[in-house]
């Protein structure tokens, strides 16, 4: 699938309870980790939106100025603990936020959609930008309180340039879990062939094509489609 996409809702540093929290670990005398786990959904608020700041940094800064190395988002999540004065008394557990986010990744419902083409005898996929990327059903994850249909939409049009919101039927789906993750797949028909695509977001999508479903059946990753047929 690729990295998750640069978006995010704005939260303000007062909905995550930080300057709470800090007040109360002194008065526990700096026991962190009880408060560790009450502060889990609140850090892993604050790394989406450091994931999105990582993902701007690395296609926009780092690639405008030489001077700037570009940062694994472990790295650069470090530099941000270690900047802010409101994260610095959580470095040392830092490898436990970190561990607990991409955990908590696994977990979050992906929603997309299988494009068919008009003739029925096609269907649309996207390969990522990563060398060993393999070809996939356009989708991602959902963003806090989206509905699995909206973040379809939203998945297909930054990751083709499609807008399928009118093409789109709410009860027209096949749904799998993956581990503990769920997955929801809209099946979008009649889309022509000789529509131009083009993602919407840099360094994520490689190619964008159609691909034959005969072709694609006996392969383990289009099993989703395997169930629709």
């Amino acid at each position: 699938m690729g990295r998750q996409r640069r978006r995010s809702g704005t939260r303000s540093r007062r909905g995550c309870g930080l300057r709470t929290t800090r007040a109360r670990g002194r008065c526990c005398c700096g026991r962190f980790r009880p408060w560790f786990f009450l502060l889990r959904k609140s850090f892993e608020r604050i790394l989406f939106l450091l994931e999105q700041a990582h993902w701007f940094y690395e296609d926009n800064s780092v690639e405008h100025n030489p001077n700037l190395k570009s940062l694994s988002f472990k790295d650069f999540t470090s530099l941000m603990f270690k900047s802010r004065t409101a994260l610095r008394p959580y470095i040392a557990h830092l490898d436990d936020i970190y561990k607990d986010f991409n955990n908590y990744k696994f977990r979050v419902p992906v929603s997309g959609a299988i494009i068919l083409d008009d003739t029925y005898e096609r269907c649309l996929l996207v390969k990522g930008w990563k060398a060993r990327a393999s070809w996939s059903f356009p989708r991602g994850k959902r963003n806090k309180d989206e509905e699995d249909h909206t973040c379809a939409v939203r998945e297909v049009l930054e990751e083709t340039g499609c807008d399928v919101s009118r093409l789109l039927n709410l009860d027209e789906y096949i749904e799998f879990s993956i581990g503990q993750q769920r997955v929801r797949l809209y099946i979008i028909t009649g889309v022509k062939r000789d529509t131009v695509f083009a993602p919407q977001t840099k360094k994520e999508i490689s190619e964008i094509s159609w691909h034959r479903i005969d072709d694609l059946l006996p392969a383990a990753g289009a099993r989703a489609l395997y169930i629709l047929l």
